[in-house]
């Protein structure tokens, strides 16, 4: 029996003055939200969000849609409310991500479809403002690239480092931290990937917001063009990467002046991230039961990898990466 379902349909009823609606599944999610489409008796549709109170609360979602909407940014209007319910009814952005579009897009298209990401990203980060969003400090980027040495390491592969390969870990991490704090901040998204980007008009429809922070720069450009579920050619992904930071700057964003810089801050924020990723799939396999997540870590890893290699400080982590390749569980690398 699916209790909430009663009573997100219960609550739609109330909503929509006992019109009648069929409700269908609309998308999955890693956390414990989920999304249904209402589809009226005229064929109009609308989303229903249900997010249990104690575990995903609807507030943040709500609030940073009115930013985003606000920044010119099209992101889900709210229709109506339950915060106490956990229950949002939302415009309709539509039935294709920018991951499906992808898949089979050529390059004039894909180009297109990044410009537009681009666009709508560089409106968020000009609107942005301090003391609005939480910070995404220290304390929160160390604690999400542990993920990597607890869940990927430990949980998934069996494997424990040496005091001696945990302090060498660590180093690089700081390093990491150092760069990102150093970056100009502004408003984060935190999850703008091809998966959170719809086929929209205008385009595109921005989803998945209710996490975002003030940040690091260059955290939404790499989360887009190095993504979880879909890889480009290195020459490909610089050249969408000068395009967005000739823009930004047009724009009066506060990017670095030499692109080199800019460049290295990206790619060492993209490292930070996939080291949080390659720890959240393996979580979301070993606490959650969400096993498709972690087919996409040799993706990861081969990202991860390749930065760490391209920078000689970050040798330790190319150490580790390598003899991560191929590794069986249960075996132990070293540095």
């Amino acid at each position: 029996m699916d209790s909430r379902r009663d009573a997100l349909e219960r609550w739609l009823r109330a909503q929509l003055h006992g019109s009648p609606f069929t409700l269908t599944p609309a998308s999955e999610d890693a956390s414990f939200r989920r999304y249904f489409r209402v589809t009226d008796a005229d064929g109009r549709s609308r989303i229903a969000m249900d997010a249990p109170p104690e575990r995903e609360p609807c507030a943040p979602f709500v609030r940073i849609a009115a930013l985003l909407r606000a920044a010119g940014v099209n992101a889900p209007e709210v229709l109506a409310q339950d915060l106490a319910q956990g229950f949002l009814l939302l415009t309709d952005l539509g039935t294709q991500s920018y991951l499906d579009a992808l898949a089979s897009a050529d390059r004039e298209t894909a180009n297109a479809l990044f410009l537009d990401a681009t666009e709508s990203l560089l409106r968020w980060q000009a609107a942005s403002r301090p003391g609005v969003l939480p910070p995404y400090g220290t304390a929160l980027l160390r604690q999400e690239m542990l993920l990597f040495p607890q869940w990927y390491l430990g949980h998934h592969l069996g494997i424990e480092l040496s005091v001696e390969q945990a302090a060498s870990l660590e180093r690089v991490l700081a390093l990491l931290i150092a760069s990102a704090t150093a970056q100009p901040q502004v408003f984060v998204h935190r999850d703008y990937m091809p998966r959170n980007l719809m086929l929209s008009d205008p385009n595109p429809g921005v989803l998945d917001f209710q996490d975002a922070v003030t940040g690091p720069i260059t955290y939404d450009i790499v989360s887009l063009l190095r993504d979880a579920f879909i890889s480009w050619e290195d020459g490909q992904v610089l050249d969408w990467c000068v395009r967005y930071w000739e823009r930004a700057r047009g724009a009066g964003l506060p990017v670095d002046a030499d692109f080199s810089e800019f460049f290295r801050a990206f790619e060492w924020m993209g490292l930070q991230r996939h080291l949080k990723v390659l720890g959240i799939f393996a979580r979301l396999t070993h606490r959650d039961g969400k096993a498709k997540y972690v087919t996409d870590t040799p993706r990861f890893l081969r990202y991860a990898l390749a930065v760490a290699e391209r920078y000689a400080p970050l040798a330790p982590l190319a150490q580790l990466l390598r003899r991560l390749e191929g590794q069986a569980p249960r075996s132990v690398p070293s540095f």
